[in-house]
């Protein structure tokens, strides 16, 4: 089922409820210089050490809709690696690449300027320049993303990039695959988040045009071709989220952040 809305909250009493905007991605990275912290609460992190959030899991799960509420909620940096693959994969279909020529793939990967935002409010992806943030998310690119995030190389030069865009935020929330295993092995809080597969069809069917038996068919597909990057940190919280609405998982996250991360509960502004 898609994704519910908890029940009670008002639009003003909670930094999740609007639809964040889509996330983005990869190869030389330029994290964005501002982070909007206008939303009526400071967290006293200055003395504290740096958060980074593992968020892993299956396609449809939830990860990037609860990555990015959670990271607004604390009031850090995301980072969705899983559009830095996309983006990847876009380029090189642009350009007729046949993403099955794992050779080739790896040789191009480095070639395209691919700059990322990290605000979980305003975050974005440009391909030498041009606005892609929409367009790595059409099905001929969901198709084709897992044969290019397989490759040895690719993988390596975008899991550099990866560690280096965590190293240098002050805290973010990280999801894809691999991040709490690969990525970001000494991460204070790792999650896995997960939900049944027709939930996790359904909702991802309404993210889209799609429809929820094609979704579903697509889905398996990539749970099989993505199975050697999806494993579950050993120290990772499992979330199973078939029945919980974003909320829930997001305040689950930030409980967990506040608890393992030692971040503080944020403190209320008074004007």
């Amino acid at each position: 089922m898609p994704w519910r809305q908890a029940a009670g909250r008002s639009a003003g009493s909670s930094t999740r409820s609007s639809t964040p905007p889509s996330a983005g991605s990869i190869a030389r990275v330029k994290i964005s210089a501002d982070l909007d912290g206008g939303t009526g609460e400071e967290s006293d992190t200055g003395n504290q050490a740096r958060l980074v959030v593992a968020v892993d899991g299956p396609s449809g799960a939830g990860k990037s809709s609860a990555s990015r509420g959670a990271a607004i909620a604390l009031g850090i940096r995301y980072l969705d690696t899983g559009s830095m693959y996309r983006a990847l994969t876009w380029w090189l279909l642009e350009r007729g690449v046949e993403v099955s020529d794992a050779g080739l793939v790896g040789e191009l990967a480095a070639e395209p300027l691919i700059e990322v935002g990290t605000d979980p409010r305003a975050s974005w992806t440009r391909v030498n320049g041009a606005d892609v943030s929409t367009a790595i998310r059409s099905r001929e690119v969901t198709s084709a993303v897992s044969a290019v995030a397989a490759v040895p190389r690719v993988r390596a030069r975008l899991i550099a990039q990866q560690r280096d865009i965590i190293a240098k935020a002050d805290g973010i929330v990280a999801e894809g695959r691999d991040i709490g295993t690969v990525v970001a092995p000494d991460a204070q809080v790792k999650v896995f988040l997960t939900a049944d597969s027709t939930a996790r069809a359904d909702r991802r069917a309404g993210e889209t045009s799609w429809s929820a038996s094609s979704t579903q068919v697509e889905q398996d597909r990539r749970d099989r071709l993505d199975a050697a990057q999806s494993g579950k940190a050993e120290d990772a919280v499992e979330i199973d989220s078939t029945q919980l609405d974003l909320d829930q998982v997001i305040d689950i996250i930030v409980r967990l952040a506040r608890e393992r991360g030692g971040v503080p509960h944020p403190r209320q502004q008074t004007r």
